[in-house]
């Protein structure tokens, strides 16, 4: 039965799993209960001579935080682990905010994730020793670095201000002293081991796409620094501008030009291209983690909306967030990717590769078109339901191989179309073709594009190099070929 109720606390977004997972979460929780409790008694015994009303922080705002569509439906954005049954109305009031699923935020993106490298066992953490911290350096109870604007890290990091925060830590703006007086942002991570050896996987994975891509060919954020500030790992990244989630927000959620899609789909496909020839998959690909460069708008009153209407100035976009990014030889988790962005064949347990980043940048492109998320849903056979109303039945051959057997009856979607939960699914949701608002040749080839990349079967679903050459983008292959053709031309010259 689908939750009626349909909520999120500040700045985590809910996630239900299922009842194998919910389970698999319980036992996590009470292995791990005790080196928890050591942590945090390590934690309140060397800062009990802090008091909180002699704390001033930056006023701040965490920029994950979303709202649901004119909907009025909030929507899960974490893979925060929760205690939350598919199945049933009740839930687990001690939620497991498990390490493997923290968030890893750049400038301005969202929270997620996983850390499948990182792994470690969290009874060797409580046990460990907190490192010896300068008199001048604390952290607050949560173990976040205590900051203030103007406090300079390595005499060089000046910090402005602080630009958002998740699990993980906090972001600031900074002033980069050794270069110029540049704008970066610092990523702080909490003072926490298991924070930290994530944090280590997420550089390891960022130094070398750098040194895969020193010329800055493809749209993927460029560390420029790290360094272990007092047990805080800190990253320091190029600033950028808002995510594209952010930008549809404060937007009023009015979609995308089609021409500003095309462009920012180009540069998405061949930024998650270039990390699959490279053996790795992002894992969660969602519009909080691709940000803009520059989000600079024109504003211009619409007169049909009653409303301003921003325009951006310039549509290049930077993809963010490879803390879950995942190597072909690395172990892989069960579940991955944010909720409304997730593979079938992840829902289901059939395993997953690079094609689930395939599926993403398809419910990506449709929620630029679109405005709002294509699967508003917080529980995972309703999802499926979704995927069927919008994409047709899911293929027989899925269903039977499928470890969820209580999603399954009869080798169909175990589903009851009558009941309230699928009134609101048929409410909701309506064949894909049904989406497009105009008969423009434009409109028909991006949605041929994401028809293709969201194909049920992985094994069948377009693949990214394939994506590239779709006439979608003919634009962009013509003008290389003839820059080729011309270069060529010159050369016999």
């Amino acid at each position: 039965m689908r939750h009626s109720k349909r909520m999120r606390s500040p700045g985590v977004w809910l996630d239900e799993y299922s009842w194998e997972e919910r389970m698999e979460c319980r036992k996590r929780k009470k292995r791990d209960s005790h080196s928890s409790e050591r942590e945090n008694k390590s934690r309140r015994t060397q800062q009990c001579h802090l008091h909180s009303d002699n704390l001033h922080y930056l006023e701040t705002r965490s920029l994950n935080q979303r709202l649901d569509s004119r909907e009025g439906h909030t929507r899960d954005r974490s893979l925060d682990m929760t205690c939350e049954d598919d199945s049933h109305d009740g839930t687990c009031k001690d939620r497991d905010r498990d390490w493997h699923h923290y968030s890893k935020s750049s400038g301005r993106s969202g929270r997620s994730g996983r850390s499948g490298r990182s792994r470690r066992s969290s009874r060797r953490h409580g046990d460990r020793k907190r490192r010896k911290r300068s008199r001048s350096v604390e952290d607050d109870g949560e173990g976040h670095l205590i900051y203030h604007s103007g406090d300079m890290l390595r005499a060089r990091y000046e910090i402005v201000c602080t630009l958002g925060e998740g699990a993980f830590g906090k972001v600031v703006e900074c002033i980069d002293h050794a270069n110029d007086g540049a704008r970066v942002a610092l990523k702080i991570i909490k003072n926490i081991d298991r924070y930290r050896e994530a944090a280590m996987s997420e550089v390891q994975v960022l130094e070398q796409l750098n040194s895969l891509d020193s010329d800055r060919r493809y749209a993927c954020v460029h560390m420029l620094d790290w360094f272990d500030y007092h047990g805080h790992i800190c990253i320091a990244f190029e600033l950028l501008g808002l995510s594209t989630y952010d930008f549809l927000k404060e937007n009023n959620f009015q979609p995308f030009p089609i021409e500003h899609i095309r462009h920012m789909a180009y540069q998405i496909i061949r930024a998650v291209r270039f990390l699959h020839k490279n053996k790795l998959t992002h894992t969660d690909l969602k519009p909080e983690n691709i940000l803009f460069i520059d989000s600079e708008y024109d504003l211009e009153y619409n007169p049909e909306m009653k409303q301003d209407e921003r325009t951006l100035r310039n549509p290049d976009v930077k993809i963010v967030d490879f803390g879950n990014a995942t190597y072909e030889h690395e172990h892989h988790t069960s579940v991955v990717s944010t909720r409304h962005y997730r593979a079938p064949e992840v829902i289901l347990d059939l395993g997953w590769d690079h094609s689930c980043d395939v599926w993403s940048i398809g419910c990506i492109l449709i929620e630029y078109y679109l405005g709002t998320t294509l699967f508003q849903t917080h529980d995972s056979k309703e999802h499926l339901a979704m995927m069927e109303r919008v994409l047709g039945p899911i293929p027989t051959n899925l269903l039977e191989k499928t470890k969820k057997r209580r999603y399954v009856h009869r080798c169909k979607l175990d589903w009851d179309a009558h009941s309230s939960a699928g009134r609101y699914v048929k409410k909701h949701c309506k064949p894909l073709k049904h989406y497009i608002v105009s008969k423009n040749g434009d409109h028909l080839q991006l949605f041929d594009l994401i028809e293709k990349m969201m194909e049920y079967n992985p094994a069948k679903r377009l693949s990214l190099e394939q994506a590239l050459r779709h006439p979608f983008f003919s634009c962009y292959y013509k003008s290389s070929r003839s820059r080729s053709s011309s270069s060529n031309g010159s050369k016999k010259d």
